[in-house]
């Protein structure tokens, strides 16, 4: 039964609502902080980004340069960014999902889920 005759209590429901905002607001920053990496050709390419998807290092192992073949060299840094973003994703499902469930489950406008 909720008190106060079916009325919810504001002051509660806001208090809630900023403190949902302060863990959402604490999320992305670790999220910012928090580095991931994917790969591709065997881990001769390596990417890592932020958890909110920054690219912030590329690693080509020597092994993977062939002048002749620019392409596919291209089409591994594709694969590893590609690979590090998909991990980028899973860790901001895992830091903010249970905080959308807590906002209705709806997601928030601006967030990959």
């Amino acid at each position: 039964m909720i008190p106060g005759g079916g009325q919810p209590d504001m002051q509660q429901l806001l208090q809630q609502a900023q403190k949902m905002q302060q863990d959402l607001a604490t999320a992305q920053e670790e999220l910012a902080r928090t580095e991931v990496e994917g790969q591709a050709g065997g881990g001769l390419v390596k990417a890592t980004v932020t958890g909110s998807g920054e690219l912030r290092g590329l690693v080509i192992d020597p092994k993977a340069v062939d002048p002749e073949d620019t392409e596919t060299l291209a089409d591994l840094v594709v694969a590893a960014v590609q690979a590090a973003n998909e991990n980028a994703q899973a860790l901001q499902q895992q830091k903010l999902g249970p905080l959308a469930q807590g906002l209705g489950g709806g997601g928030i406008p601006g967030l990959p889920f």
